[in-house]
């Protein structure tokens, strides 16, 4: 959500909304779907449906780096906080081959460790061709 206030209103209205009910996994996840206005149904079945851990596959290049999704379930596309050259900054994999292009060259990618993500270097373009 990557919105403090929202997160917060969206907690304290679980209380208020639910008070003193007893309440389904799905009435929860609907609740904040909507109020986060976003659809995070991938979301849920990818963290609380199966237990097969998001990884993100990626390879940099001088100023590029390509990156995807791999082992997640289908419709996953959280973005994801990274670091390059120590510089914050979001990415937005999806489960096809992607790419992003930095204004220097890359020489540290370190995903952001809040993020329940694995990840998969490949330490050169051949990896990725010959992996697919």
């Amino acid at each position: 959500i990557n919105d403090d206030k929202k997160w917060r209103q969206i907690l304290r209205g679980l209380n208020s909304r639910f008070y003193h009910q007893t309440v389904s996994g799905h009435q929860i996840e609907n609740y904040i779907s909507q109020k986060a206005e976003m659809n995070l149904k991938p979301f849920f079945d990818q963290y609380l449906r199966t237990v097969k851990i998001p990884t993100l596959e990626f390879y940099q290049n001088d100023q590029r780096i390509t990156y995807r999704w791999i082992n997640v379930v289908e419709g996953f596309n959280m973005p994801l906080k990274i670091f390059a050259n120590q510089k914050e900054t979001w990415i937005y994999p999806k489960t096809g081959w992607t790419h992003q292009y930095f204004d220097e060259t890359l020489y540290e990618i370190i995903i952001d460790p809040n993020f329940y993500v694995g990840e998969l270097e490949y330490t050169n373009l051949k990896e990725v061709i010959e992996k697919d």
